[in-house]
């Protein structure tokens, strides 16, 4: 019985784990009403979010007398998993894996059981990504399951069936510490030799506590997909449709009567500067014009995806319009990295900041011909967010000195 005592206390101890760490989830992806954002996620490859894991722990089991009243069970023993999976959506998942249970049956002869050895598959549910919205980098993610596979009891194929729950800890976008709690039903074997005649007594009853760690594969986390929906415009217009698009011509007709009036009075502003040296560059800076590069451009920046290091076709195009156009060998710049401090931990986005900008510093060195020791590299991490989206923030700058 100390055994048992033994099990249970471990039992109650996760409980006690789990409880504690429900006061550590972070909130979920949401706008800026609060609301939850949901889907649609881009499917992802193959190989993408796959995971392997092992754990280790304790394992009992319970089953019946042949009166069917008073339960009995097995001392403690040891649990071992070991597994492969995937996740096709950011909740819906599957794994497969084999599950070595092992102890001691409480007999009337005492006998020596060699206990389960599960080979399982398990349809796997994540409900914080279905009530609070995906978030990779969520500090604590509850993953409901279902189990159907075959065990070996003394070496008898038996079916099983059983559900279990994973409290899974974000660690970094590799690494996952999980725990897992789960109960299975099984045939037992074993009913005619130990005179179980009842029908619940045809049953046995495994229960597993493990503690290990997962490890993900591929491309890891879920982007969010967004496309624009085109404006229709009805023809043949109605005339209320026809007077409001004339009013709108009206309207930008006097907005470019003003702008132009606006350019007639800077016309009139820089005629005082056409003394200045011929062929030289000036810039407007605190009320007066200052002598510059001829080469020295506005800075330009690029946009990184969410979680990404490299840049879309897209914004290679900028930063090869950018240098072709202002920078040569000699150029000294300054590229800058950044991210948003709405998605991840401060420290996981001081990294992607480092690694944005020496992936544009490495460009501008192999593609366009900079020299390594011009290039100064800074990287502010999320604390330099002066844009007002997220999406804005997940940049480098590159400026001219």
């Amino acid at each position: 019985m100390k055994g048992i005592k033994f099990f249970f206390g471990a039992l109650a101890a996760a409980g006690l784990l789990f409880s504690v760490s429900a006061t550590a989830q972070e909130n979920a992806n949401r706008d800026a009403d609060g609301n939850v954002v949901r889907g649609p996620y881009e499917t992802n490859g193959t190989w993408d979010n796959t995971f392997i894991g092992a754990a280790l722990g304790l394992n009992s089991t319970f089953n019946f007398n042949n009166q069917g009243t008073v339960p009995f069970a097995t001392y403690p023993g040891i649990a071992l998993d070991v597994y492969a999976g995937k996740w096709f959506t950011p909740a819906i998942g599957a794994r497969l894996g084999w599950y070595g249970l092992n102890t001691h049956m409480f007999t009337g002869n005492n006998a020596d059981i060699a206990w389960q050895n599960v080979f399982a598959a398990d349809f796997l549910w994540n409900a914080s990504s279905t009530f609070d919205g995906y978030k990779e980098t969520r500090s604590w993610s509850w993953i409901p399951y279902a189990r159907a596979g075959l065990e070996l009891y003394n070496k008898n194929p038996e079916w099983v069936l059983g559900a279990g729950i994973l409290a899974q800890k974000y660690i970094n976008n590799r690494w996952n510490f999980v725990i897992d709690l789960r109960s299975l039903v099984a045939k037992n074997a074993e009913t005619e030799q130990y005179a179980i005649t009842n029908r619940i007594g045809r049953f046995n009853f495994p229960v597993s506590l493990t503690f290990g760690a997962q490890y993900k594969f591929g491309k890891t986390g879920f982007d969010r997909h967004s496309s624009i929906t085109p404006v229709v415009i009805p023809v043949p217009f109605t005339l209320e449709e026809y007077n409001d698009l004339q009013k709108r011509v009206a309207d930008l007709e006097q907005e470019n009567k003003e702008l132009s009036d606006k350019v007639a009075a800077l016309e009139s502003e820089n005629a005082k500067y056409r003394n200045f040296v011929e062929g030289q560059t000036y810039v407007y800076q605190n009320g007066e014009f200052v002598a510059c590069d001829a080469n020295q451009g506005a800075p330009v920046t690029l946009y990184f995806d969410c979680g990404k290091a490299t840049l879309s076709s897209r914004e290679q195009a900028h930063l090869e319009f950018f240098a072709s156009s202002v920078l040569d060998e000699d150029s000294q710049v300054v590229v800058t990295g950044s991210a948003d401090k709405q998605t991840g931990s401060a420290r996981v986005n001081q990294k992607l900041s480092e690694q944005r900008a020496e992936y544009v510093k490495n460009i501008l060195i192999k593609k366009y011909g900079l020299k390594d020791e011009n290039i100064e590299i800074v990287a502010d991490g999320d604390k330099n967010n002066i844009f007002d989206t997220p999406a804005k923030n997940r940049c480098a700058t590159v400026r001219v000195k």
